[in-house]
Parts: structure tokens; C-alpha cells; sequence
């Protein structure tokens, strides 16, 4: 082909992922500017509020959540569940000292594996929701999910519930900032928020129903107890890789509503810790994220041409080509930006500029970590924490647990 030939090929496909590039910013803008944010001075909640901690192999995250917990403000009728799933770390003594004797928490052991068809998350939510009396004659007032490398301000629990009670929905997920400590948690981190922070216009998609349209975060997720327990709980989910999404649409397609919200001013974790975790963390779910083969194939296609194709052409195209790339690499940059400041609830940083520039290589690490688990899940070889990741739904019990004092 000759250079004019491969031009009038190259040229319309950069100039199509400048596009789509360009309309991700302008709903990032629009995110940001109009995105509902969790705020600390809610009013004090005097209803039930019942918290859930799943915890495996978690010794040194769940003390400084359990801390947290002892410092909130503004709940005067919570309680504390916390289940040690069958950790190899001392978890369970590690929660029992950190809780001293404060009578609102109550830790509990795990016996078994999950039954076939659970994953360990679900089972062990269950089990939590079993245990506090949820799922057999549901109280009035909040159910709150926490993972245990979430960190809370004084006030982040009131101010959930609050939100929950204001919008109406049957659960609300407060989006916590994502940490980054190391190179390959700040390339791929960031790249959760943008992902729906450039897709979706979150006011509007608060207001449908449509079960296409829900986001959600299990690492800080808040229901209405009795909804929760109407829709099935996460036994209706049992087998599910992403259980916060799969929740979310099941409370949509039964009627409720389900609120996103920014709430990085008054949570943040740390989900992965290291290139390790943060390649066995997504290869274990990004197989199921899209319906299947096409679906991945599409959207890996469609994330290549608008945020990997424009920066490359910046790079090495000419005339027209390089200006058009030049537009989509910065609508990307400019895009990842404002993600960031969205989640963050603050302006941008230094660190985050620097992973905001290298955009497309956070895409090429997402496209690579999309063909890994894809490659790992045909081969039936994903594992997470020690245990299999089921490939499809379940319904059994999710295990059997034994109840144990703080002290």
C-alpha cells in the first residue's frame, strides 16, 4: 500500500477514536461537575444500622477499618459483624485485639469453604447477613458492606445512611478514592473511576431503572435492609465475580432504585498492593465484564482506537493525522484528569498528572490484563486467595460458621 493509501486508512480510525476520546472528556465534565458527593454534617442517624466485614487474610488492613469504626460519629445504634473467612494470617485475633471491649462487634469464624457455585465473597456475605438477622426477619434501618482495606472519616457512616434515606433508593455506593502506593496500582487503579466517569452521565443513569445502566462498589456498599432482603441478598448472586454489579441490577430489575455517589472525601482504600495483586485482582473478574468473548473484543477494540491509536499518531503521524491525534491524546489525558478529581473530591495532583499522561499505557496494561484473564478463565485456572473463581451462578448454602466472643 502506498503512503497516500494507508493514510486515507489510518486517517477516518484516528479521527473516529478522537471522537469517541473527546465525548468521554465532555461526560467526565459533566461528572464532575454534577456528580452528588458524600458529605461529612449529615444529620445523626438514630435508626439500626448494621455493618458487614468479609475478611480473608486481612491481619493488617482490618485493625485500622476496626479503628475507624470505633471512632464514627453520629450512629447510635450500630452494630458490627465481622467474619474471619477461613484466613491463614491470625485475621481473627488481629480483629479481636483491635475491637478491646467494645460490645458492638462481634467477630465470627468460618469452618468451611464456600459450597460449589459461591464465590468466597458472597458466601461469606451471606453468611454475615444470616447471622445479623437480615435475611430471616430484616430490621428497619441500614445494611452496610465494607471490605476490610477500606479507611473511613468519623462522620463516612452517618453520611451514608443519610444519602441512602435521602435519594429513596434501595442501596446507595459511596465510590471510595483508590489509592495508589505503587507503579502499577497508579497505571490501572485510576482506570475503575474512569471507566464509568466517561461512559456515563451518573445523575441520569441515578434516575433509571435500567440495569444496564447501574454502577456500584463492594468495597462500601449500603442497602436498605428490608430491600435487600426482598431481592434475594447475595444468594441471588451467589456465583457472580462481580457481586456489587450483579446486586445492583438485580435491585433495578426488582424496582429500586441504586445511587452512586463520590465519596473520596470520606473513604479511600487501597484495593491492590503491588503489580502481583493488581494482576491477580483483575484477571480473576475481567472475563466477565462484558457478556462474553465480542463484548470483551469490543470494548478492548474501542478503548485501543480512541485512547492507544490518537497518542501514537501525536507521536508519529503527520500534517493533519498528528494535530487530529494530538486532540484525542489530550481528551484522554484531559479526561483521566478530571476522573480523578471526581473521585478524589480535591484537585489534581502531581502523581496524578504524571499517570494521566501516560494514559495509553494504563490501556495497553488494561488490555493486556483483559487477554490474560480471558486466557486463564478458558483454561479454568483463576484463582483467588487460594481459592477456584467459579465460572457461573450458584444457589447452595454458603457454608457453615462458627460464632466466637470479641474476647
Amino acid at each position: 500500500m502506498t503512503p497516500r493509501g494507508a493514510r486515507s486508512v489510518v486517517e477516518p480510525i484516528v479521527t473516529a477514536g478522537t471522537i469517541v476520546a473527546g465525548a468521554g472528556c465532555a461526560v467526565a465534565l459533566v461528572n464532575r461537575l454534577a456528580m452528588r458527593r458524600l458529605r461529612a454534617g449529615a444529620t445523626p442517624v438514630i435508626e439500626p444500622v448494621i455493618i458487614a466485614i468479609p475478611a480473608r487474610d486481612e491481619a493488617t488492613r482490618l485493625p485500622l477499618l476496626i479503628a475507624d469504626l470505633r471512632a464514627q460519629q453520629g450512629v447510635s445504634r450500630m452494630r458490627i459483624w465481622i467474619l474471619d473467612d477461613g484466613s491463614t494470617d491470625g485475621t481473627f485475633p488481629a480483629a479481636v485485639e483491635a475491637i478491646g471491649d467494645d460490645d458492638r462487634f462481634t467477630v465470627v469464624a468460618a469452618d468451611t469453604d464456600p459450597e460449589p457455585g459461591w464465590t468466597g465473597k458472597t458466601a461469606a456475605c451471606a453468611r454475615l447477613a444470616e447471622l445479623a438477622g437480615v435475611t430471616a426477619d430484616p430490621p428497619p434501618g441500614a445494611l452496610i458492606f465494607l471490605d476490610a482495606d477500606v479507611r473511613l472519616r468519623p462522620q463516612a457512616i452517618a453520611a451514608a445512611v443519610s444519602e441512602l434515606r435521602r435519594s429513596g433508593a434501595g442501596s446507595v455506593s459511596p465510590w471510595p478514592y483508590q489509592q495508589a502506593g505503587s507503579l502499577a496500582e497508579a497505571l490501572v487503579q485510576p482506570l475503575l473511576c474512569w471507566s464509568w466517569a466517561t461512559t456515563l452521565p451518573v445523575r441520569l443513569a441515578d434516575r433509571s431503572l435500567r440495569p444496564s445502566t447501574a454502577v456500584a462498589c463492594g468495597q462500601f456498599l449500603v442497602f436498605d435492609a428490608a430491600v435487600y432482603r426482598a431481592v434475594g441478598g447475595h444468594a441471588a448472586v451467589a456465583g457472580s465475580i462481580t457481586e456489587d454489579l450483579a446486586l445492583a441490577r438485580a435491585l433495578r430489575r426488582a424496582g429500586h432504585r441504586t445511587v452512586l455517589v463520590a465519596a473520596g472525601t470520606l473513604a479511600s482504600t487501597r484495593m491492590y498492593r503491588g503489580a502481583a495483586e493488581v494482576d491477580g485482582g483483575y484477571t480473576r473478574w475481567l472475563w466477565s465484564a462484558y457478556g462474553g468473548p465480542a463484548g470483551a473484543v469490543a470494548v478492548d477494540t474501542v478503548a485501543a482506537v480512541a485512547y492507544v491509536l490518537p497518542a501514537l499518531a501525536a507521536l508519529f503521524g503527520r500534517g493533519r493525522i498528528r494535530r487530529t491525534g494530538v486532540i484525542g491524546y489530550g481528551s484522554g489525558v484531559a479526561s483521566r484528569l478530571l476522573a480523578r478529581s471526581l473521585e478524589s473530591g480535591t484537585g489534581p495532583r502531581g502523581a496524578d498528572l504524571a499517570a494521566a499522561l501516560a494514559h495509553p499505557v494504563s490501556i495497553g496494561a488494561y488490555l493486556r490484563l483483559s487477554g490474560r484473564s480471558w486466557l486463564l478463565h478458558r483454561r479454568g485456572a483463576l484463582r483467588w486467595k487460594g481459592r477456584p473463581v467459579p465460572d457461573g451462578p450458584g444457589r447452595s448454602r454458603p457454608g457453615r460458621t462458627a460464632l466466637r466472643a470479641p474476647r
